[in-house]
């Protein structure tokens, strides 16, 4: 297995192309619990160009064939954060470690995370200069210091796996 780097302008383009309808080659789950992660890991995708097709990995071939990874916040984190086989892979880290192309998961309630962003500039390290895009709240370039939220998380994508 070999780690190759993650195309951080693919998946900006990407988000930047998105953000504002919807790829009619994903489902849009807008009406039933939001797309906000379901478009960041279409961006991540575009940035990485694999999936894992593992039973807890991270795919979607249709509405009804993906992983709870696709479209869960939660979910999405968790995998990212441990996977050790093919495809994406990140840790936690702090702003000043934040790029383009990773993911901002925001918590409302400061138990759980609900929301998941896609990270389109950095101007500084601080919250007024992190622009973000996303969907269910759709938008592109907006600060994420704008978001009415208790606490939040980055996820540096470090690499891709491939075989």
């Amino acid at each position: 297995m070999q780690i190759v780097k993650y195309n951080r302008e693919i998946a900006k383009e990407y988000a930047k192309k998105w953000a504002y309808q919807r790829n009619p080659a994903y489902y849009n789950y807008d009406a039933i619990g939001g797309d906000c992660t379901n478009f960041v890991s279409q961006c991540i995708f575009h940035g990485c160009n694999i999936m894992n097709y593992n039973q807890n990995g991270w795919y979607y071939k249709n509405a009804n064939d993906k992983t709870p990874s696709w479209t869960g916040v939660e979910f999405l984190a968790k995998f990212l954060l441990n996977n050790n086989s093919v495809g994406p892979f990140a840790k936690e880290v702090a702003i000043e470690e934040i790029e383009i192309g990773d993911i901002v998961q925001l918590s409302f309630n400061g138990e759980t995370f609900g929301h998941s962003l896609l990270v389109v500039d950095k101007l500084q390290n601080d919250l007024d200069n992190l622009l973000v895009a996303t969907h269910t709240f759709d938008s592109y370039g907006r600060k994420i210091s704008t978001y009415n939220y208790i606490k939040h998380r980055f996820l540096h994508i470090e690499g891709i796996r491939k075989w």
